[in-house]
């Protein structure tokens, strides 16, 4: 089941890949993506619980990634071949 919204990791998170987001996370949905992590959006219950851990401020709901962000979205997407 896909649901409507998700989280989506941005730029903020290459080369850091700090895993305070994994830690918190309570569905274990976020993997690592090779240079960054990436969520799950099929597995994501849309807590939130991953965005304040996120020591760069990388995490945002897919409806509010900023517009010189939006790749991340679909590379999100493709990790998973969704």
């Amino acid at each position: 089941m896909t649901s409507s919204t998700t989280f989506v990791i941005t730029s903020p998170c290459i080369g850091v890949k700090d895993s305070a987001c994994t830690e918190v996370c309570p569905m274990n949905c976020i993997y690592d993506a090779g240079d960054q992590f990436v969520i799950h959006p099929e597995e994501c219950i849309v807590c939130g619980a991953c965005v304040p851990a996120c020591p760069v401020s990388a995490i945002f709901e897919e409806q509010d990634v900023p517009a010189n962000q939006y790749s991340f979205i679909a590379r999100n997407r493709a990790h998973f071949s969704l």
